[in-house]
């Protein structure tokens, strides 16, 4: 990553408006999501939590194409098996946004933004994402000069 910079405020995307349009239901005694991109049901752990809000807010706010983002996908940097939390494609099924979940309690700190830049190494994303539930960071990254800057938005899409 480049250097060091402190980021502006971070951005709160209200995700917990989208809470009461998420597919909740009690299997024996867990809590379980649906999950709207793998149609499944998932342990409705507190990152897991903060990655469907942020899916709602994608698809319903932003008109991201559904079509066009993964969760969870697998990579391997130095032989290591590693997984992104959201992966958007582009029309043109490029990577254009990587965002990393922390569950709501966990502080977004330079080490997180450092794990989405090391996911991000082999696909060079324009966009790194950060959030917690309450606070996001987003980055446009600049290869050709090394930097990038902090967005006070999460970008369109397309």
């Amino acid at each position: 990553m480049p250097t060091e910079r402190n980021p502006p405020h971070p951005t709160d995307l209200r995700l917990t408006r989208f809470a009461p349009q998420l597919n909740v239901r009690l299997e024996g005694n867990k809590r379980m999501v649906f999950c709207v991109i793998r149609k499944k049901w998932l342990v409705l752990q507190p990152e897991e939590f903060v990655r469907q809000l942020l899916l709602h807010f994608l698809i319903g706010d932003m008109r991201y194409n559904r079509n066009r983002i993964t969760v969870e996908r697998g990579l391997t940097i130095n032989s290591e098996a590693h997984r992104t939390d959201l992966l958007v494609f582009d029309r043109d099924m490029r990577p254009f946004l990587l965002i990393e979940c922390k569950a709501p309690q966990v502080p977004l700190s330079t080490a997180v933004f450092r794990q989405a830049a090391k996911y991000n190494g082999p696909m060079q994303v324009p966009y790194l994402m950060i959030c917690n539930g309450q606070d996001s960071y987003i980055a446009e990254i600049d290869y050709h000069a090394n930097d990038y800057r902090f967005l006070s938005a999460v970008p369109e899409w397309g």
